[in-house]
C-alpha cells in the first residue's frame, strides 16, 4: 500500500460520504495533535476523470490539515471505481471512528437500501459490514423521528441532559408521531432513564387509555409521567384482581346452582317413585277387592301335584297309610276339590268378565300378568293330571 503526499488543493471532499457531522471541539483537538505530531494516519482518495482526487475516507483529517494551512497531505490512492464498494468502505471506516453518530449510520444504511445505485438488502449489508441484521434495523428505526429529535441523538449509552441515546429512543419508535417526538424531547430535557421510558411507553401504547388523556399527559414532565404510569399500573392490577374474584364468584355460584338443581331433580324423582309406589299399592288393593268378588280374578288355591303330600311329609303310600287313607282315595279327593273350584263355562262369558276398556294401562298389564300365571299353573296341573291319566290308561290296557 503506497502512501503519497498530494497537494491539498487537488483534493475534493465527498459530499455524499456517510459522515457529515463534525464536533468543533474534537476537530480542534485533532488540529492540535496534527500540529504537534503530524498526521499519523493517511487519508484515502480515488482519482476522478478531471485529474483531481476525491476523498473516500478521512474528511475530518483533511479539514484539520486545511485549517492548519498545510500544502500537502499523506494519501492512499485507490483504484476502485465501483460506487457500491466505495460507499461500503466509507461506512466501514467510519464505524471504527469515534464520533460517527447513530443518525449518520442510519442514513448511510437507508441510502444503501433505497438508492437505485446500490439497492442492497439488510442481509447483504450485514455480511459486508460484519454487523447483525438487528443492529442495522434498529438504526433505521431512528429515522422515524423528526429533525428536532435527530439533532439530539448521540452515540453511546450515557444519559446526558438535552441528548438522546439510541436506547432511550427505541421504546418510542412504534408510537404515533404526535406522541413520539414530544415525549423524546421531554426525556432528553429530564434525563429520563431507559427503564422509566419503557414503562411510560407502555402507557401510551395501551388502548385502554383514551387519546384525549394521552394528549394531556404530553404536558407532564418525565417524573410526572412515571407517577402516572405507576398509578395506572396499580389500578390495572386492582381491576384485574376484582375481575378475577368476580369470575371466581360467578363460577362458584354456577357450581352451587348446578348442585342444587341436581339435588332438586333427585328429590323430584324420589317423590315420583313414591307416588308411583303408592298408586300401585292402591291398584293392588283394588284388584284384590275385585278378585274377591269375581271368581275369575280370585287367586287360585294351591294345587298339590299328583301323589303330593302335606308339607314336610314324605311321599308314597307309606305316608297315606299313616293318615289312614289310600292313594286312590287321595287322588279322588283332590279331583273332587279341583272340580269344585273351577268355574263353569257359563261363568266365563262376557257379562261376567271385567270391563277391560275401563282399565288403565298399568291395570291391564297387571291383569295380563295374572292371567299368564293362571294359565301356567293350569298347564302345569294339566301336565301332572295327564301323567295320572296315562298311568290309568296303561293299567286299563
Amino acid at each position: 500500500m503506497d502512501i503519497v503526499n498530494l497537494r491539498i488543493d487537488l483534493i475534493d471532499e465527498d459530499t455524499e460520504q456517510p459522515r457529515y457531522q463534525f464536533d468543533d471541539e474534537a476537530l480542534q483537538e485533532l488540529m492540535n495533535s496534527i500540529g504537534e505530531l503530524g498526521l499519523l494516519s493517511p487519508i484515502k482518495v480515488r482519482t476522478t476523470p478531471n485529474g483531481r482526487y476525491k476523498i473516500i475516507y478521512g474528511n475530518r483529517r483533511f479539514k484539520a490539515c486545511t485549517m492548519l494551512g498545510l500544502a500537502t497531505i499523506p494519501c492512499i490512492v485507490s483504484s476502485v471505481t465501483d460506487e457500491t464498494e466505495i460507499y461500503l468502505e466509507q461506512i466501514a471506516e467510519n464505524l471504527t471512528r469515534e464520533g460517527f453518530s447513530p443518525i449518520e449510520e442510519a442514513e448511510a444504511f437507508h441510502k444503501m437500501l433505497n438508492d437505485p445505485r446500490f439497492s442492497c438488502s439488510v442481509k447483504f449489508l450485514s455480511g459486508k459490514l460484519g454487523k447483525p441484521e438487528n443492529y442495522i434495523k434498529n438504526k433505521l428505526e431512528l429515522l422515524k423521528f423528526g429533525n428536532a429529535v435527530k439533532k439530539l441523538i448521540v452515540a453511546g449509552s450515557e444519559i446526558r441532559k438535552d441528548k438522546l441515546t439510541e436506547e432511550q429512543l427505541l421504546p418510542l419508535k412504534d408510537l404515533p408521531m404526535e406522541y413520539r417526538d414530544t415525549l423524546a424531547l421531554t426525556f432528553a430535557r429530564d434525563e429520563t432513564p431507559v427503564p422509566d421510558i419503557k414503562r411510560i411507553a407502555k402507557l401510551f401504547k395501551d388502548p385502554g387509555v383514551s387519546d384525549g388523556l394521552k394528549s394531556k399527559l404530553l404536558y407532564k414532565s418525565g417524573y410526572e409521567l412515571l407517577e402516572t404510569w405507576s398509578t395506572f399500573e396499580h389500578n390495572r392490577k386492582e381491576r384485574a384482581k376484582r375481575e378475577k374474584e368476580r369470575a371466581e364468584a360467578e363460577e362458584a355460584a354456577r357450581l352451587e346452582a348446578e348442585e342444587a338443581a341436581k339435588l332438586e331433580a333427585e328429590g323430584v324423582a324420589a317423590r315420583r317413585n313414591a307416588d308411583e309406589a303408592t298408586a300401585q299399592g292402591a291398584d293392588s288393593a283394588s284388584a284384590a277387592a275385585s278378585s274377591a268378588a269375581d271368581p275369575l280374578l280370585a287367586p287360585l288355591p294351591e294345587v298339590p301335584q299328583v301323589a303330593a303330600q302335606s308339607a314336610g311329609e314324605p311321599s308314597g303310600s307309606g305316608a297315606a297309610a299313616k293318615r289312614g287313607q289310600s292313594p286312590v282315595a287321595l287322588v279322588e279327593q283332590e279331583i273332587a276339590r279341583l272340580l269344585g273350584t273351577l268355574p263353569t263355562a257359563a261363568a266365563l262369558e262376557g257379562d261376567d268378565l271385567p270391563a277391560l276398556d275401563s282399565l288403565r294401562y298399568d291395570q291391564l298389564a297387571n291383569l295380563g300378568d295374572d292371567v299368564d300365571r293362571l294359565i301356567a299353573e293350569f298347564e302345569q296341573q294339566l301336565a301332572e293330571w295327564r301323567k295320572v291319566r296315562a298311568a290309568i290308561g296303561t293299567r286299563l290296557s
